[in-house]
């Protein structure tokens, strides 16, 4: 579960209910300094359901006439974003280092049983590919189109949600304009007592746009893409290992390789679970 997401989200919620209900005024040179107010019942002048309608539905429209074949897969989406990380490039190194060993020691035919045993449809076809002997530059063009026709559908996607980001604060405004143009066509002979009322409401599809834009598309976009470029990450740690053990490369320095692909942390963290401890209290006297 992608708890960090979730957390962001809520926090996102309660500040913003938090400041609607909360009022803190300062008061320099008296006591007390700070004045707290608490109105729960303010959260009511933020609720209309006119500007609901306008902002969440058009918002929504626009996303499903701009990409009607990407639209029915939002729920899938979602569960995309909320899993936990998916591709860790310190287990493909290792599975890769596996069958580099295996390959020296048995052949590359050894490997058909551990494609098999692959529950990555890439990883096993990548693997599929060197067993039958395939050429190295037909191997390697045939697993770098298909990433890059990966990344490519999971761009559109991710433009899908940019998309409605752009378009919420867009239907947010429209319906501002409407409740003014209303609001304005009623004013002849109208009570002014009412004029602050009703412009609050118009002014409420702003804040509406606004936050369906920051709070819920440009979060889901950003989550995607992070989930795409962890993807493309270990499609390219699996491209390069595909290549080096069909080549017979030595499976240490296969390792050494791959473990460039990615930073410092993520180094540390394979070395820790993957390599044993230096011995501690260095070099032993040797005896005389």
């Amino acid at each position: 579960m992608n708890v960090v997401y979730l957390i962001g989200i809520l926090l996102a919620v309660v500040f913003t209910v938090f400041g609607i209900m909360v009022g803190i005024n300062i008061n320099p040179g008296q006591t007390p300094m700070f004045d707290f107010t608490f109105t729960p019942g303010s959260l009511w002048n933020f609720f209309d359901f006119s500007s609901i309608l306008i902002v969440l539905g058009g918002t929504l429209a626009v996303v499903i006439a701009c990409y009607p074949k990407l639209a029915k897969s939002i729920p899938t989406h979602f569960r995309i974003m909320l899993r936990a990380k998916a591709f860790d490039p310190n287990v493909y190194v290792d599975q890769l280092t596996e069958l580099a060993q295996i390959a020296r020691k048995n052949g590359l035919l050894a490997l058909e049983e551990k494609a098999n045993e692959q529950t990555d449809p890439f990883f096993k076809q990548a693997i599929m590919l060197i067993v039958d002997a395939n050429d190295p530059d037909r191997v390697r063009s045939i697993l770098e189109n298909d990433i890059e026709q990966t990344s490519a559908r999971h761009q559109e996607v991710v433009a899908m949600y940019e998309r409605g980001s752009n378009a919420a604060p867009a239907f947010g405004m429209i319906g501002t304009l409407i409740g003014l143009i209303n609001m304005l066509k009623g004013l002849d002979g109208a009570d002014m007592d009412a004029l602050g009322p009703n412009m609050s409401v118009a002014l409420v599809t702003t804040f509406y746009g606004s936050f369906l834009a920051h709070v819920v598309f440009n979060p889901i976009a950003a989550n995607l893409t992070a989930r795409d470029e962890e993807e493309v990450l270990c499609r390219q740690i699996i491209v390069e290992g595909i290549m080096a053990i069909q080549s017979g490369e030595n499976p240490k320095f296969l390792r050494e390789r791959l473990m460039t692909f990615m930073n410092q942390k993520q180094r540390e963290s394979s070395s820790e679970d993957g390599q044993p401890e230096p011995a501690k209290g260095g070099r032993k006297k040797r005896r005389k």
